[in-house]
């Protein structure tokens, strides 16, 4: 590997928003905002989405409105 070419990593905090779920990683990208996380300060990363939320890991799925949009389509396609 060639020398001071790589990223230098630093740990850092990722926060979710949707459920408040926080976790430790390294990243080579270091906020400015800092939380306290088990008894220490790390700069923290805010996220929409994390394996904590998201419907893919969660095993929820949204319900969609199928039968408004059956509705719809006949509307639309009466002719």
């Amino acid at each position: 590997m060639k020398q001071a070419i790589h990223p230098e990593y630093k740990e850092i905090a990722i926060k979710d928003m949707s459920s408040g779920f926080t976790f430790l990683t390294r990243s080579t990208r270091v906020p400015t905002e800092t939380i306290e996380f088990e008894g220490k300060q790390y700069p923290v990363l805010k996220v929409e989405v994390s394996s904590k939320s998201h419907p893919f890991y969660t095993g929820q799925e949204r319900i969609m409105d199928t039968a408004g949009r059956i509705e719809k389509f006949n509307r639309r396609y009466k002719k």
